[in-house]
């Protein structure tokens, strides 16, 4: 039957800030896990976080131009490993484990695979590829906008809008897409046609840019996949750990980085509430400042020592923190590195407390 109605719409658009979300925690989980960073591989996988971030941002522009609320930061909302990708037919099984070519080519190559390369029929509902779930969406901003008046109130002032807040990195082309707002249909499928095109591609196509400077996930993941990129060593990491299962002080760091990955998607709310361009910039600093600053750090110290007792080491958990209260988070966070934070980042407190 398709999406029939704006609310089916905007339903559609949560279940694919939710896919995001619960992609971007297993691809950098396995880029922890490679011991050079500047690997060919790991710069890889980097460059495939950086536009799954671009994806869940614009998916989100989407969302509240059409008269959603795009929500980050609830713990229903953040996922718990391993979980299925939702609604995605066959079962695909998503969890945190540390990059081989197994993980690549069994999870991460499925996750990105291109529609074409997709054989069998599907439920309503349910989609082969992100390709067929994207498409399904932008089919039907199409036709409700020649409907309705679909983006009657696209409410900038809640977008996450200003392309400067998003660079490409590495393997990354600029002419692939990028960050902007969404006013209408044409936007809004730029917006759609930037998600499938850096993704999974359309059909067989390896390239994600005109000027073929840029691979697909699908086909960076399959460099990775046929040794082309090889991985090196990689840190002997524990699947699907919790901040639970781990011993001291792995996991006292590993809560220091759910605290810190919470206080982000706090953040995150906060970009989408009306605000002016100074306070923006402000709060996409801090949101900067909290992933490279604060999270990359600590989870390359757990990433290096044995987290459990059975010696294994343990990257991030990705777990939701609950703070006494997400307005004073900052000053929480700032405590809690105070306290568990080990010498190699006693930094981290006064850096916090400025973001």
């Amino acid at each position: 039957m398709g999406i029939a109605s704006r609310e089916e719409l905007q339903e559609h658009l949560e279940w694919a800030m939710a896919i995001e979300m619960l992609t971007i925690p297993p691809y950098l989980y396995a880029l922890y896990s490679i011991k050079d960073p500047q690997s060919t591989a790991a710069r890889l996988i980097r460059s495939i976080v950086a536009e799954e971030m671009l994806h869940l941002v614009l998916a989100a522009n989407i969302l509240v131009a059409v008269g959603g609320r795009p929500r980050f930061s609830a713990a229903h909302i953040v996922p718990s490993y391993p979980k299925p990708l939702p609604h995605h037919s066959p079962e695909l099984i998503v969890g945190l484990e540390p990059c081989s070519a197994q993980v690549v080519k069994e999870v991460f190559m499925l996750i990105e695979q291109p529609k074409d390369l997709v054989t069998g029929m599907r439920e309503d509902g349910e989609y082969h590829s992100l390709g067929d779930f994207y498409i399904e969406i932008e089919t039907s901003i199409n036709r409700l906008s020649a409907e309705i008046d679909l983006f009657a109130q696209p409410r900038l002032d809640r977008q996450l809008a200003d392309e400067s807040f998003y660079s490409p990195v590495e393997f990354d082309a600029e002419d692939s897409g990028g960050l902007h707002g969404v006013v209408d249909a044409e936007t809004a499928c730029r917006a759609i046609e930037t998600i499938i095109h850096q993704g999974e591609g359309l059909r067989d196509h390896h390239w994600a840019d005109p000027a073929h400077q840029e691979l697909t996930h699908y086909y960076k993941l399959r460099e990775i996949a046929d040794g082309n990129a090889p991985l090196g060593d990689v840190w002997p990491l524990v699947a699907n750990p919790t901040a639970d299962d781990l011993v001291a002080p792995a996991q006292q760091l590993a809560v220091l980085f759910n605290a810190a990955y919470t206080m982000a998607l706090h953040t995150l709310d906060e970009l989408y509430e009306p605000l002016d361009a100074a306070e923006r910039g402000r709060l996409i600093s801090r949101l900067y400042g909290l992933m490279s600053g604060v999270m990359g750090p600590v989870a390359h110290e757990l990433v290096t020592r044995p987290g459990t007792s059975a010696g294994e080491h343990s990257g991030p958990t990705f777990e939701w923190y609950d703070f006494a209260d997400p307005q004073t988070a900052r000053d929480e966070l700032a405590e809690l590195a105070q306290t568990v934070a080990p010498p190699k980042l006693a930094h981290l407190p006064d850096f916090i407390a400025a973001l």
